[in-house]
């Protein structure tokens, strides 16, 4: 985007009454941001919801100052500035009514035909939450997803830690602007993550982490990816606010069940219980769920003698050995297990790359 329209652009954020919604309708109608201000007065009335004090703050000079001085923060840093036309925006995020007209950026992003999702829990992770979190994002390594979260204390820095263990692009939202880190003790992350991933945000360098920006920054970790998992949270929280806004974006939400008697699984329990969210136990869940497509990879056949099955996986690798191929129906009653065990361990051995499978629900030995 050029500089000028990036000018023009900003100043329109900061017009009262005017919002992401608004925004974007202005835009579609007149093509440009300076075109907007650049219009006669009896062009905007002509626009449905456009009124006289719409048109007076369209006016507004002090507007422009705070867009000027914005415009210098975002090209003395190297900030990248996302349109919500533009390729490079997150797709599904478009989307989603209220997403940002603008996202700013700062570090090294590809979201091109990859697999997001964003992961939230309670900011006091517990030895089973953290566990949980680390296992799931591990297991779902060969599949390289796109880790989000919001770069806060518990499962958020536990999730970013764990998708760079990986090397998983991981990418932090935040709720301030992308002069400062918040909390200051995550600083130490910050040159990590932003070399393969970084951190993305909506808001200005004017901004800081206020409470109400917190929830406002939840509509983008909901709506920038395909799924959004909760791995803890207590009856109440930001993350279960995440997850109905996934659920209003249509999105898929899963849950990590705990015990009835733990704080820090009441949310997910509540979630599961009202069905505002699937059950997760495991990669293998989320990837049947979401019926992602596993290719091959590309391991050596010496090296996948060595992958560990248990006694279960065991006996099925055995039966298609003898086999090579077999219907996914016929595995299960020959090996005598129920059919959504059968999946479940079918998909474990593809995570493992030990089977694969071919249409019409067959499945064989690579």
């Amino acid at each position: 985007m050029n500089p000028e329209e990036l000018f023009y652009l900003l100043a329109l954020q900061k017009v009262e009454s005017v919002g992401d919604i608004t925004a974007k309708k202005l835009l579609a109608y007149f093509g440009s941001a300076k075109e907007i201000f650049q219009s006669k007065p009896s062009k905007l009335e002509s626009i449905e919801g456009v009124g006289s004090i719409l048109i007076r703050n369209l006016k507004d000079q002090s507007i422009f100052k705070k867009a000027e001085k914005e415009l210098d923060f975002i090209q003395s840093n190297a900030i990248e500035v996302l349109f919500y036309q533009d390729e490079k925006y997150p797709e599904r995020l478009k989307h989603c009514i209220d997403a940002p007209v603008v996202l700013f950026a700062s570090g090294n992003f590809n979201f091109k035909n990859r697999k997001i999702i964003s992961i939230v829990g309670t900011r006091q992770a517990t030895p089973y939450g953290a566990e949980s979190c680390r296992k799931l994002i591990s297991d779902l390594t060969p599949l390289n997803p796109i880790i989000v979260s919001g770069f806060a204390y518990g499962v958020d820095i536990i999730a970013h830690q764990a998708a760079m263990e990986h090397n998983l692009q991981t990418i932090g939202v935040v709720a301030h602007g992308l002069n400062q880190i918040y909390p200051k003790a995550h600083k130490k992350y910050v040159s990590s993550m932003q070399e393969n991933g970084g951190f993305m945000t909506d808001f200005w360098s004017s901004s800081n982490p206020d409470r109400e920006n917190f929830i406002r920054r939840n509509r983008i970790v909901a709506g920038i990816s395909e799924a959004t998992i909760v791995i803890e949270s207590a009856e109440k929280g930001g993350s279960l606010i995440t997850a109905n806004m996934a659920n209003d974006y249509n999105r898929d939400v899963f849950a990590f069940p705990g015990r009835a008697t733990d704080k820090y699984s009441q949310g997910c329990n509540n979630l599961i219980k009202w069905q505002k969210a699937q059950l997760l136990t495991s990669a293998a869940d989320l990837v049947y769920m979401l019926n992602w497509d596993l290719e091959t990879p590309k391991a050596s056949v010496q090296k996948r003698l060595f992958v560990e099955l248990d006694s279960e996986e065991q006996t099925v690798y055995n039966y298609l050995q003898a086999k090579e191929k077999e219907l996914m129906d016929v595995i299960a009653l020959e090996c005598n297990f129920p059919i959504h065990k059968i999946s479940s361990l079918l998909l474990n051995m593809e995570l493992k790359g030990v089977v694969r499978p071919l249409p019409g629900k067959l499945f064989e030995i690579i």
